[in-house]
């Protein structure tokens, strides 16, 4: 009867020892050999390197790791890297993990309905056997996220996060928002738009609407609240409605949306800051500071080493923690379009 390698039978994976028992060797030669550690008889180590290339045996990176001391692979779900301010939460997060000797197994998710994309990402994360995640992303729910929490440590990077079982490193976003409101209610505008998406669309633009128009409030200035759908240019004719109606700034929660709305003032032949201030948040996008945006300017830096600080100590603890709860405040750019009424 014929005999079979394991790299025979589809799904199985092929281990060092497999390795070793083709090669005629002992695991630890086999594993020593495979790793280039060692001293060996040329013909030996020809014969184990032989043997794992003709049965397919690929290095598993994290038992390798683990048993180093070293903490493994992690999952990082980020949502589309084209947009500037995750692209470079992306860059960072890499370079933190980098220097703290992490990897990193990124996938990316653009539109998502309800967040079943991401749901399953996660699930492929897992699949791959990561030792933590880090989801980057605001468009999944607390209760989407829970169930992994049972799986590995789980942290919210850029988010805020409420459930007892996530970790997050995330932006102060209601302090973005006060810092916003505090700027343009002192530069005496009495009637002010507020243009965000709503908390379906994005959580961070939300809570940085709430914030402004609780702070404006406080100062007696009139707010029209528009909440909206996640494009950039939704709510931009509601909010041109009521700057016909009288009110002197639109304040939003993101770049992208102060731009749509600059671009739609200028059709109708409205100057920035002349007839009409504009602010947004992020303060991320290339030209930002050519264009003379007024924002803020979102401490991904900050929270990217901290997210993976924390990751890293989860994953050397042997003991459950309390939730790590790790916010930033970003700094106001005061800009050129936004101006004294």
């Amino acid at each position: 009867m014929s005999s079979s390698s394991s790299s025979d039978a589809p799904g199985l994976r092929v281990t060092v020892s497999d390795v070793a028992a083709a090669a005629g060797v002992s695991r630890a030669t086999a594993t020593r050999a495979l790793k280039g550690e060692g001293r060996f008889a040329p013909e030996t180590q020809e014969r184990i390197l032989a043997e794992a290339e003709r049965l397919g045996y690929v290095p598993n990176t994290m038992a390798a790791e683990l048993a180093a001391g070293r903490t493994g692979t992690v999952g990082l779900m980020l949502r589309d890297a084209s947009n500037p301010a995750y692209g470079l939460l992306f860059s960072r997060l890499q370079d933190e993990a980098h220097q703290r000797g992490l990897d990193l197994l990124t996938v990316t998710i653009g539109a998502d309905v309800q967040g079943a994309k991401q749901v399953n990402a996660l699930h492929r994360l897992l699949g791959m056997r990561v030792a933590g995640l880090i989801v980057a992303t605001g468009g999944i729910t607390t209760a989407q996220l829970e169930p992994f929490a049972d799986q590995v440590p789980i942290l919210r990077a850029g988010r805020a996060e409420t459930s007892g079982r996530i970790h997050s490193a995330h932006y102060d976003d209601a302090a973005h928002g006060r810092l916003l409101a505090s700027h343009v209610s002192g530069l005496g505008h009495r009637r002010v738009v507020v243009l965000a998406g709503n908390e379906e669309a994005s959580v961070p633009e939300h809570l940085r609407a709430l914030a402004m128009q609780s702070t404006l409030a406080d100062a007696g200035v009139e707010v029209d609240l528009v909440s909206t759908g996640a494009r950039p240019d939704e709510g931009v004719s509601e909010a041109l409605s009521a700057v016909r109606a009288g009110a002197t700034a639109v304040m939003c929660a993101s770049d992208y949306r102060q731009l749509a709305v600059m671009r739609a003032l200028r059709s109708l032949g409205l100057s920035v800051p002349g007839d009409v201030s504009v602010t947004g948040c992020d303060g991320i996008l290339p030209g930002a500071d050519l264009l003379g945006l007024t924002t803020v300017r979102i401490p991904v830096e900050a929270v990217a080493a901290a997210a993976v600080e924390t990751m890293q100590g989860l994953l050397s603890s042997d003991s459950d923690s309390s939730p790590v709860r790790r916010g930033f405040t970003g700094e106001l750019v005061v800009g050129t379009t936004a101006a004294a009424r």
